[in-house]
């Protein structure tokens, strides 16, 4: 029986993982982390609302934890295209995430990263991935993995204004266009089921093996 704490779970991922932990057995308890309330509705699922800014606050909530995943992230759009806000969702979170589970002896970590992620990249948006994946692998934990997948399939359950229903249909648009051309893609950058990246995650965390891995697209598909 796995206690697990999942960082997320409004996003395309984290809903696909929160559906899937509510429905498995295996795990026990699941603390949903976030900073607003939102709708559970398995028994078994605790809602646990933070500031993601207090370090204090990753430690109590991990505390007891068998396992943490994270699928954390945002867009440059939706924080204005301030990158100092970017930093401190997609980079901060996980890093305090990550530096709790080293403190209570967690025995798996496991985040959404990117394909293409490099610490040498030109682009900010790879390159801080790369900033995050150096970040999880320096805390040494026992078990810890990375998943590196392309443009996510799937439906987002969210409502917004007009300006965001604007930049999703971009999104909407590359998700019919691209897995057409899919095929002319390199492995790790061909389209990705949103629900495959959590199945794999969430297979992934009843295993618990040593040592930092990480997944790309025919990985995660394997695993999942």
């Amino acid at each position: 029986m796995i206690k697990i704490t999942l960082f997320g779970a409004t996003g395309l991922i984290g809903n696909e993982i929160l559906k899937l932990l509510e429905n498995d057995s295996d795990f026990e308890r699941i603390n949903v982390i976030s900073r607003r309330p939102i709708e559970l509705k398995s028994k078994k699922s605790n809602l646990k609302i933070i500031d993601f800014k207090d370090f204090n606050s990753y430690l109590n909530v991990i505390d007891g934890s068998d396992v943490v995943l994270a699928a954390i992230g945002t867009t440059q759009s939706k924080v204005g295209f301030n990158k100092k806000k970017y930093r401190e969702i997609d980079f901060d979170i996980i890093s305090n995430a990550v530096k709790a589970c080293k403190e209570k002896n967690v025995k798996h970590f496991s985040f959404v990263s990117s394909a293409g992620a490099d610490i040498n990249n030109k682009s900010f948006y790879l390159k801080l991935k790369g900033e995050i994946e150096k970040e999880v692998k320096s805390q040494e934990l026992n078990s810890s993995t990375v998943y590196r997948p392309s443009l996510l399939l799937g439906k987002r359950n969210q409502t917004r204004s007009n300006w965001f229903y604007g930049i999703r249909f971009g999104e909407r648009l590359a998700q019919i266009i691209i897995p057409i051309l899919s095929f002319l893609m390199p492995d790790n950058y061909k389209p990705i089921k949103a629900c495959d990246v959590a199945k794999a995650m969430v297979n992934e965390s009843k295993k618990i093996e040593p040592g930092f891995k990480i997944y790309h697209y025919k990985d995660i598909l394997k695993l999942s």
